[in-house]
Order: structure tokens, then C-alpha cells, then sequence
């Protein structure tokens, strides 16, 4: 009769599932290598046969819990952004939606929450315009640290160390490179207390990006807006008003967190505080 060691304090492992068992053997596998792995190369890992492996990784495939090019196999970042459904980041976005939608209603334009974790910058929130046009980020997506302005914001308002680490561990997304004047534009972003740039994904589009700060001063967050001037005629919120209504929801949300000190929070104030 097996026992469970004596200080252990465990029961005897008396249920098993082994599917269970292979499909976190996969997960762990694949999180533990740097480079995507063939199908060949995960049973040769694990000690298991084709048979066992094929449908364990189709299931996860259609899961989304790993993604397949051509026979290579890699983990997506589902479980990256399930764990960010944890707190803190779950109560920011609660405590980000309604304020979100409340300033969609009033800009007419659709708006995003990102963060930055293990290499990435992530989407934590989207809200769409009220009308029927707008530009949507999936939330999940994985956008660039060096060419969008979530990231911009995410590196300017971060402590020289994290910056470093952050440009040194990011992992760039199809179409990203690292600009020559990065670190002019990063203190231009930093003394502006915003990010303003033409999109490099979409034509006709400005990057709007204010950040949320956290009680050290540091970005925890990026507000996002992809702004799409109308050519209506329509009364809508302009850029620049846009903009302030970004601020007001941008200082909400860092008094939520814990920011109290200047001239940081000035950033925040309508018409720019210390620049205009």
C-alpha cells in the first residue's frame, strides 16, 4: 500500500486525469522554452507517443490556449491575459469600464485600457463608440511597446530602471522596430503628460494616449483613444476636447490608485496643466 509522506499532510493521490495531466504537461513544456516546438520534439519531451499528443494539442489549438504555424507549436498569451484578470488588474478595469463608457458617450470615439507585463503590452479593456463607426482593439491583443502610444506612455512614465528592463525583455509584434529618437520623444511624452501620434497601423487615425498612474508615479496603465476625426459636418468633440476628456478620466482613475503627488497628477488637469 503506497502512503503519502509523513509530513506532507497530502492525501493519497487516488484520482487521476491523465488528459488533464498531458494537457498541462503541453503547457508547461511550451512555457518553459524559448522557441516554438514541433509535435516530434513535445512527445520526445515528455516521453509520450504521437497518439497520446495529436489530440491533446488540437484541443488546445482550438482552445486558444496554443497557436500553430506550420508544424511549430508555441503558447499564445490566453493565459497571460487570464491571470491579469486577477487583481489588481481586474478592480482597475472595473473601476476603468464604466468611466470608459461614460467618456465614449461624450468623445463619440472608442477607447482602450493596456498594460505592460513579461514582455508585453496587453489589452485590458476596450469600449466602443456610440456611434457606428469607431476603430476596436480586441481585448487581449498583444500591440507594440515602440510604435503605438499605449507604449509610449507605458515607457515614459516608467523609472529608468523599468524602462530598460521593459525595451530589454519586450518581445516585438510583426511590423515594430525601435525608433532612433525614441528617448527624445519619450521626454517629450513624459514633459506633455500625453502621447499624440499618427497611427502607424491605420491611415487617418491620431494615437491619443494619456497614462494612469500608480502611487509611485509610474504608469500602471495606458488610456487609449484611436481617434477618427469626422468629415461630416456633425458636431463632435474635437481633438483637443477629446483629449481633456481623456485627462479627467486619466486623474479619476490615478486618485483611484493612490497618486497625490505634483506635478505629476498636472499632467491630468484639463488644457495640460503644465503645457498646452
Amino acid at each position: 500500500m503506497s502512503h503519502a509522506p509523513e509530513d506532507s499532510g497530502e492525501p493519497p493521490e487516488r484520482y487521476r486525469a491523465p488528459a488533464l495531466d498531458k494537457g498541462l504537461d503541453i503547457i508547461e513544456l511550451l512555457a518553459a522554452t524559448d522557441l516554438p516546438l514541433t509535435q516530434a520534439e513535445i512527445c520526445k519531451a515528455l516521453g509520450r507517443s504521437p497518439n497520446e499528443i495529436y489530440r491533446m494539442l488540437d484541443r488546445l489549438v482550438r482552445r486558444g490556449y496554443v497557436s500553430r504555424t506550420a508544424d511549430q507549436y508555441e503558447l499564445t498569451l490566453k493565459l497571460f491575459a487570464l491571470a491579469h484578470l486577477q487583481a489588481p488588474t481586474r478592480r482597475l478595469v472595473s473601476l476603468a469600464t464604466p468611466l470608459m463608457r461614460d467618456f465614449c458617450r461624450r468623445a463619440e470615439q472608442s477607447s482602450h485600457l493596456a498594460i505592460y507585463g513579461q514582455g508585453h503590452v496587453l489589452v485590458v479593456a476596450q469600449v466602443d463608440s456610440p456611434t457606428y463607426w469607431g476603430l476596436s482593439i480586441r481585448v487581449g491583443s498583444r500591440i507594440g511597446l515602440f510604435n503605438t502610444g499605449s507604449g509610449h506612455v507605458l515607457l515614459a512614465f516608467a523609472s529608468p530602471a523599468e524602462r530598460d528592463l521593459m525595451i530589454a525583455e519586450h518581445e516585438m509584434v510583426p511590423g515594430e522596430r525601435i525608433p532612433a529618437d525614441l528617448a527624445a520623444r519619450l521626454e517629450l511624452v513624459r514633459g506633455q503628460g500625453h502621447e499624440r501620434m499618427e497611427s502607424q497601423q491605420t491611415a487617418g487615425v491620431v494615437n491619443l494616449s494619456v497614462p494612469i498612474l500608480g502611487p509611485r508615479g509610474a504608469a500602471i496603465a495606458a488610456f487609449t483613444v484611436p481617434y477618427m476625426p469626422r468629415t461630416d459636418g456633425l458636431d463632435a468633440p474635437g481633438l483637443p476636447n477629446v483629449l481633456d476628456l481623456m485627462r479627467q478620466v486619466a486623474h479619476e482613475l490615478s486618485q483611484a490608485s493612490g497618486v497625490v503627488a505634483e506635478p505629476a497628477a498636472r499632467a491630468f488637469e484639463p488644457n495640460g496643466g503644465n503645457r498646452p
